[in-house]
């Protein structure tokens, strides 16, 4: 790391992050016997009807807005950050992540004559392409407050030996982020901290880059003011598509809360942790935190938390499965919860968690579903989305995604689930219904113009 000009603080974090795993294997197990369900979190609409609207523009002028923006997208095959992804066109233009969350901050600033600075936390990989979309922006204006911090990077580790991978054919994918929990080692050595509290700041709203319901909230600012708690998480009610997903948890021994990721839940307490009427609620990876706070706590451990460590299972080259094995060591930002006394959750809907991981979900987010507004906010009529499964062997990957569907996508208001299975390319104006269903023909299948989808596949003319 040091060869490869890594700073100590980057060094510290993998030492720590190598220690715990070669050492401290038990201790990456948070059991079931050890810990009680989160219960009664107040809710957005509890805090709405508390708290003064007026005064609350007060809290949201002294918050600051940071963006986790390291990742490359390669789980759908993109070789730049997934903010420059297109989501959808809003008056004829076409709309990335990155747009929508300026839109976002820019109204907010307008709206409300705050300053709202925005800072992404890019890596390596995404810093260029994020940096000059954001100096191209002409309204989009930040001079006293950087627009970005850069994350920092390990070596994988061959899974077998624990030794640094060699992969001479593209020796970048030797290194890795060592997850968003990393975000706080690297905001202590940037010294952004110092800048927002000179500046007058207070409090800090970090989200990531691919949720675009994680908006500025003057309500949310003015709550957790109000609560005095050095760190708040929002957490939604968990759905059976939410199980295996982290959840919030209470320490019974220290009383403190914790995150429970699917990774650290012991084989013989999987069925405890995935029961939704047991742990109701998931981590949305959105907190707000007092910056006076997570300086102390950063001064006190010289700048790397003791987070739990998340073992992931990769390959070298993440696009062949055939590839070397490797781990990559992790932490998880949300995961900082339970280093502080006094932190809370609080219950928000899911117009605030309109998360982006894979192919599936960017079909909803770009069909009909949805609305985009002039303030930027993706508006549904509910926010209960149709189950969708896209035969991964054609739609995983983005560029055969958008090859799929030329025009746009389906509309999906009238859907209940979509199935594809096989390779369908789809025409203008089709619309999906009830289960909609389209199995494998084993040879490149089309959808023409305006056809009907539901249960048996295209529906005859006269289905109605």
């Amino acid at each position: 790391m040091r060869e490869h000009g890594m700073t100590e603080t980057a060094i510290s974090q993998f030492h720590h992050l190598f220690n715990v795993w070669r050492n401290e294997e038990a201790s990456s197990w948070i059991r079931e016997e050890d810990v009680e369900p989160l219960e009664r979190v107040p809710s957005f609409h509890d805090v709405y009807e508390t708290i003064n609207h007026d005064k609350a523009v007060d809290a949201f002028a002294k918050t600051a807005f940071l963006k986790l923006n390291g990742g490359l997208g390669t789980s759908m095959g993109l070789e730049c950050a997934k903010s420059l992804l297109p989501v959808r066109r809003h008056k004829a233009k076409q709309m990335r992540f990155i747009d929508i969350i300026i839109g976002q901050v820019l109204t907010a600033r307008t709206r409300l004559n705050v300053e709202l600075p925005l800072t992404f936390m890019n890596s390596f990989r995404t810093s260029a392409d994020t940096m000059k979309v954001l100096k191209h922006n002409r309204k989009f204006e930040q001079t006293e407050i950087p627009m970005e911090i850069i994350q920092h990077q390990e070596p994988k580790l061959v899974a077998a030996t624990g030794e640094p991978v060699s992969f001479p054919e593209n020796p970048d994918l030797e290194w890795c982020p060592p997850g968003h929990g990393d975000l706080f080692s690297t905001i202590w050595e940037s010294g952004l901290l110092d800048v927002l509290e000179e500046k007058g700041f207070k409090y800090l709203f970090i989200s990531n880059s691919d949720n675009l319901g994680a908006r500025p909230s003057r309500t949310l600012a003015q709550h957790f003011e109000n609560t005095g708690a050095p760190f708040m998480a929002e957490v939604a009610i968990r759905t059976p598509a939410d199980r295996k997903g982290g959840h919030i948890v209470r320490d019974k021994q220290t009383g403190r809360l914790m995150l429970r990721e699917m990774s650290q839940v012991h084989p013989d307490d999987k069925a405890a942790a995935q029961d939704i009427s047991k742990h109701p609620y998931f981590n949305t990876n959105s907190i707000w935190i007092r910056i006076d706070s997570l300086k102390a706590k950063l001064a006190e451990y010289n700048g790397v938390l003791p987070l739990p460590v998340i073992r992931n299972k990769k390959t070298v080259d993440p696009t062949n499965p055939d590839s070397e094995q490797v781990i990559q060591l992790e932490t998880a930002m949300g995961a900082a919860i339970g280093l502080f006394n006094g932190a809370i959750c609080v219950q928000v809907d899911r117009m605030r968690f309109l998360p982006v991981k894979t192919t599936n979900d960017l079909f909803i987010m770009r069909s009909d579903r949805f609305h985009l507004t002039d303030t930027y906010e993706m508006e549904d009529g509910n926010y209960v989305f149709p189950n969708v499964d896209l035969d991964p062997r054609f739609y995983k990957n983005i560029h055969d995604f958008d090859e799929r569907f030329p025009y746009t996508v389906p509309s999906l208001a009238a859907a209940n689930s979509v199935t594809i299975r096989g390779d369908w390319t789809f025409g203008r104006d089709v619309s999906m219904f009830a289960d909609a269903k389209l199995e494998d023909r084993e040879e490149p299948s089309y959808v023409p113009n305006g056809e009907y989808v539901g249960p048996q596949g295209i529906e005859p003319d006269d289905w109605v």
